[in-house]
């Protein structure tokens, strides 16, 4: 199931839809990291070639590939 919620990138409101687990996954991420969300969905925003939900999803598969 899609979860949408409300981010803002670089002042920006906008949304961002994903499955329950990658919320959770990003949760993790951002705890292991010490900065919020919204600043690790930043940072994946300054980097996407893709939507910024695929972007999101690539970067915790490989964020957890790695460790």
């Amino acid at each position: 199931m899609l979860i949408k919620r409300s981010v803002t990138i670089n002042k920006h409101r906008t949304s961002i839809s994903l499955e329950s687990e990658f919320w959770e996954a990003i949760k993790i991420i951002s705890k292991i990291k010490n900065c919020s969300i919204e600043s690790l969905i930043t940072r994946i925003d300054l980097n996407r070639k893709t939507s910024l939900a695929s972007s999101t999803r690539v970067f915790i598969l490989q964020f957890f590939r790695k460790n």
